[in-house]
């Protein structure tokens, strides 16, 4: 019998780094990755159609593959559509949600940078994490236009030089704020994390992301059920969309170990 797996659903590949992470905590574990390009990007979508996407894609998943765990490795998909997943299905569903909290925590000058989407900076959900966990902090919060799209569709054929250049433009914004701490509070952007990370040591700034959090929370949730006793997990990759499948998604497929399976 195939162990049942854990999946990962985002708009596109932001949330390959999670499952990375949630991998090296659940080592044999079967790991599933959806990514609904059919209706990337969810930031720029109004509500109900987010909830209405990412119903449409859980509902498949559960469908072909059975998971025990669904992980929504998306800001906004978290925020919108969690509380309607876990209305309508009896699985434990896990959200990611701008680390905040820990970035508080650690800075010492108090104040603190956060990079997300549009839709996340000026939501009131990252407004009442601020409030409620970085209560004595400046919080400076900048959505990065186009940083997502760039990732999507453009990282898989980017030069090292293109992509620490699209980094520096972000970085750059935040000098003048003399920060110390800098949250990257959209998935996509873990992709570009050595290039982030580079960039912002020259700055004398620390890097802070939500990763081993939700990888703890999936630990947790998923126990050792349905581990592949000793056997290397075999780990799937689908898109969502009718549209031939495009290069870039094979490159991501191999660049976490995955096997790309084609249209859910």
């Amino acid at each position: 019998m195939t162990p049942e797996p854990i999946a990962f659903l985002d708009s596109g590949v932001g949330g390959l780094p999670y499952l990375a992470r949630a991998r090296e905590r659940l080592p044999g574990t079967r790991f599933v990755y959806v990514a609904d390009r059919e209706n990337f990007p969810y930031g720029e979508k109004p509500r109900a159609a987010i909830v209405a996407a990412v119903s449409s894609v859980a509902e498949r998943v559960i469908a072909r593959e059975n998971p025990r765990v669904i992980v929504i490795a998306c800001n906004t998909a978290s925020v919108v559509a969690l509380p309607a997943l876990r209305a309508r299905y009896r699985l434990p569903f896990v959200g990611v949600v701008p680390a905040v909290k820990p970035a508080a925590a650690l800075s010492r000058s108090r104040r603190v940078g956060v990079l997300a989407t549009q839709r996340t900076v000026e939501g009131e959900y990252l407004k009442n994490l601020i409030e409620s966990h970085a209560a004595g902090c400046e919080v400076v919060s900048v959505h990065a236009a186009g940083l997502v799209e760039f990732v999507e569709r453009d990282l898989a054929n980017a030069s090292a030089e293109e992509r620490t250049e699209r980094v520096r433009r972000e970085v750059q914004r935040f000098r003048a704020e003399r920060i110390d701490t800098l949250v990257l509070g959209c998935t996509h952007f873990l992709h570009l994390e050595p290039e982030f990370r580079k960039l912002l040591e020259e700055e004398g700034i620390l890097l802070v992301d939500s990763r081993e959090g939700v990888a703890r929370q999936v630990a947790r949730l998923a126990g050792q059920g349905g581990k592949a006793d000793g056997r290397p997990a075999s780990d799937s990759l689908y898109v969502t969309g009718s549209a031939p499948i495009q290069a870039r998604y094979g490159y991501f497929a191999e660049s976490f170990g995955m096997r790309l399976e084609g249209a859910l």
